[in-house]
């Protein structure tokens, strides 16, 4: 079977001023193919975010194996490390991130610029993700100038922006109200099942979770396997 990512023996600790390591992965293991929607439930603290981040390139495990599709990232430089991310992952975070200085429109523009991408085309991108999530009208608004749920909505649309193959996804409807939750999570399936992106998503929310594929928890640093 192909897969889009697979960690391998994850492993990963901190010092945090302290003579002794704090080890938050103890080999973590996941494979995740193709357009499969995969929740990572856990207590803060557990290590999701740490999790996510290796997946997403973002730290360096102490040992284990990280692949995209079939390719081992290990070895890499830090130039190709940049290029494996912004070429296969979109990032969305439970606060949304957006650069608070330019427009929605802007905002998902930018990164497909850093990719190469002519400005025409980005915005022509930009302007059709933003219609399919529902926020066109605020294409010209800065982040101060809409709703949690409508950012959040944008932060989609960046991370999706450069067609990636794999979404790691933070908390991310963890600061919105329950019905701007339940929407914003709507429209994320939409566009995966549309794209056959495959998608693992950190959330508290055990409804939103139930609705995913499968369930995946984080244990003692190791990733067990619930639904």
């Amino acid at each position: 079977m192909s897969e889009t990512l697979r960690l391998e023996g994850i492993e990963k600790g901190y010092h945090r001023g302290k003579p002794s390591e704090i080890m938050v992965l103890r080999g973590a293991s996941l494979v995740l193919p193709p357009g499969e929607v995969v929740a990572l439930v856990a207590p803060s603290g557990a290590g999701k975010s740490t999790l996510l981040h290796i997946a997403g390139l973002l730290d360096v495990p102490d040992a284990g194996t990280v692949a995209y599709g079939g390719r081992a990232m290990q070895g890499l430089s830090d130039r190709e490390r940049t290029a494996a991310r912004r070429g296969e992952v979109g990032f969305v975070y439970q606060f949304h991130h957006l650069l608070p200085e330019f427009s929605a429109l802007e905002n998902i523009v930018l990164p497909q610029l850093a990719h190469g991408v002519a400005r025409a085309a980005a915005e022509a991108r930009a302007r059709d993700l933003l219609g399919r999530v529902g926020v066109l009208d605020r294409a010209t608004h800065r982040p101060a100038e809409m709703s949690g749920g409508q950012q959040q909505r944008v932060a989609f649309c960046r991370a999706l922006a450069n067609g990636p193959r794999l979404l790691l996804a933070d908390e991310p409807t963890g600061n919105l109200d329950p019905e701007n939750a339940a929407h914003v999570f709507d429209v994320l399936m939409e566009i995966v099942r549309e794209t056959g992106l495959s998608a693992l998503i950190a959330t508290h929310n055990m409804d939103l979770a139930a609705r995913m594929d499968r369930q995946v928890r984080l244990d003692q640093g190791l990733i067990v396997q619930t639904t």
